[in-house]
């Protein structure tokens, strides 16, 4: 499941993408707009700032702004800063203690292939797709 973090740094992004290019955009105006908390946004885009996502400003006439184009983003990248690696099941998880039976496990080949699936999904969307009102089930 995508947490909130992931589900509101998506956002923020479009958010951001949505905006003119020559002027940094205030958190406060993006939490106003998306309808979530300051404080919590704060959080999630502390996130997106340390993976190098968008950049920050501080001071009189600052905000965020991205670091790259919207159809350079891919929504992949972003759910991996704030939920790290998307597995479905816990033995796929990075760092995961080895399972006693991962060489009978019937099931495993199924859980590697659906998580396959949902990278390549989320990889081929992009911001600007979004913005777009790209059809996902295309």
């Amino acid at each position: 499941m995508i947490s909130t973090k992931g589900r509101y740094a998506v956002r923020f992004m479009i958010d951001m993408a949505q905006q003119p290019d020559d002027k940094p955009v205030t958190l406060d105006d993006v939490a106003q707009r998306q309808e979530v908390s300051k404080k919590y946004m704060e959080r999630v885009v502390k996130m997106l700032v340390s993976a190098g996502l968008v950049k920050g400003t501080s001071g009189k006439g600052g905000g965020y702004r991205l670091l790259r184009k919207p159809e350079e983003y891919n929504v992949l990248e972003i759910l991996q800063v704030t939920e790290g690696r998307l597995t479905s099941v816990a033995c796929l998880q990075e760092g995961a203690e080895e399972c006693p039976r991962e060489a009978k496990c019937l099931t495993l080949p199924m859980w590697k292939l659906f998580d396959e699936m949902v990278k390549d999904f989320f990889t081929n969307i992009t911001i600007a797709d979004l913005i777009k009102g790209h059809d996902q089930n295309a």
